[in-house]
């Protein structure tokens, strides 16, 4: 059965948050997709999951680049499923779409974007109606993800 999250990041940018989740999916030989609709986020996200350690990389490509379907981290505008992925995570009020399609949708937002906040609590609202089983984190001030609700 689908999974949906909701991670509400108060202290922590996507950037930091966000490699870190993947990491752990990547341990566990799962695959994601990684969505928004900025084309800014896609590409500084495309840079940074190269960099942002000195001693480590998340191997991704692009939904438009060369062989989606063979990338374990693919980042996309859309919820298209091009590399089969366990996980989807949808940033910057990203529409997952039909959530069911995924064994979880993420759904990523900083507590500074007004609306990436408002959809996210528009998305909570139509899905606890349904089935899928919801989940809301926080991270506390050691910057570990704790269940809210």
């Amino acid at each position: 059965m689908a999974e949906l999250w909701f991670y509400h990041l108060e202290r922590a940018r996507v950037e930091d948050a966000l490699p870190e989740l993947l990491g752990k999916l990547l341990a566990r030989d799962g695959r994601a997709l990684v969505i928004s609709p900025e084309e800014s986020r896609l590409a500084s996200l495309d840079h940074h999951l190269w960099t942002f350690r000195e001693d480590s990389f998340l191997p991704h490509g692009r939904a438009e680049g060369a062989q989606p379907e063979d990338q374990p981290v693919l980042l996309a505008g859309a919820p298209d499923n091009l590399n089969k992925a366990d996980m989807l995570f949808c940033l910057d009020g990203a529409d997952p779409g039909d959530v069911t399609a995924f064994d979880r949708v993420n759904v990523m937002f900083e507590a500074s974007d007004e609306t990436a906040l408002a959809r996210s609590r528009a998305l909570w609202s139509v899905h606890k109606k349904t089935d899928i089983l919801i989940s809301y984190w926080k991270q506390d001030e050691a910057g570990r993800w704790k269940k809210q609700a």
